[in-house]
């Protein structure tokens, strides 16, 4: 049996990742052949190591694709890229290890580098939407928003049915102040999956998103318009509070903006609308 440590460094990232080799995403499964080190009866000697107690054993026949997968599921993306570099080496015609070295090179903010395999991978296949988005994030990040807007518009020209590329697209239409813009992009995305905004943003797949916004108020609101158009009370009501809680000042627009007219009488939409109250003179 081969013997691997692994390492679980911490990442903070704005942005979501699949991988559309096969739809796959970077998650263990039950009767993965992987299993944890038996943890030993006897205590442990001054001798050990806390790192010994994360060594995994890995059975044979793990293929180096899955060995990959299997460190960025660990977010040991060092060592991810390590392994996807030597595929990619091996395979220079297969998108998907360009993509997935990109991805790897991404999480450790090696920004140019990712940037790289990504259009590799693209040039390779033109029609792979998952690396045409990575690289609209790429310029999302770098706030290039024109660029960003254009690569999401070119991945969405492959792939219209993916609701993430939609919310993608809006995020750097927001950036840009295009905003009905990015109200007509979120409203893309939120016919495609209503639930959308309520997914975690992860890494942890081959498709890139990134939730990071600087006028939270005005995106909080935005988001609120989005499902009022929707016929979504429930979200609509908590994004408005969300624009509220943000300090945002153009909530009174909720009035007379027609995106709400069929929300706009009910009670907690006037619960959102109805301004503080003075906080209390201390005596």
């Amino acid at each position: 049996m081969i013997r691997i440590r692994m390492a679980f460094p911490a990442i903070v990232l704005l942005c979501t990742l699949s991988v559309s080799s096969a739809g796959q995403t970077f998650v263990e499964t039950p009767g993965s052949p992987v299993v944890p080190r038996p943890v030993q009866s006897q205590a442990k000697t001054p001798a050990q190591s806390p790192a010994e107690s994360s060594v995994i054993v890995v059975k044979p026949g793990l293929t180096e694709e899955q060995l990959a997968d299997l460190y960025m599921a660990r977010k040991d993306y060092r060592e991810a890229a390590t392994s996807y570099r030597r595929l990619a080496d091996q395979n220079p015609q297969n998108p998907v290890y360009l993509n997935k070295l990109g991805i790897a090179l991404h999480q450790q903010a090696a920004l140019g580098a990712a940037l790289k395999y990504y259009e590799r991978a693209s040039k390779v296949d033109p029609t792979y939407a998952d690396a045409q988005n990575n690289i609209g994030t790429i310029w999302y990040q770098r706030k290039k928003f024109g660029r960003a807007i254009k690569a999401y518009q070119k991945a969405i020209n492959i792939r219209s049915d993916m609701a993430v590329l939609h919310s993608n697209l809006g995020y750097a239409y927001f950036g840009d102040k295009k905003y009905q813009e990015a109200i007509s992009s979120f409203r893309q995305a939120l016919a495609l999956d209503p639930q959308l905004f309520e997914h975690s943003s992860s890494r942890s797949g081959s498709i890139l998103q990134d939730r990071s916004v600087g006028d939270r108020g005005r995106f909080y609101f935005l988001l609120a318009k989005s499902f009022a158009e929707a016929g979504n009370l429930e979200r609509c009501v908590i994004y408005l509070r969300k624009a509220k809680d943000e300090g945002y000042k153009e909530l009174s627009a909720v009035k007379s903006d027609p995106s709400f007219a069929a929300v706009l009488n009910d009670p907690a939409i006037q619960e959102v609308l109805a301004p503080k109250p003075p906080d209390s003179i201390q005596p």
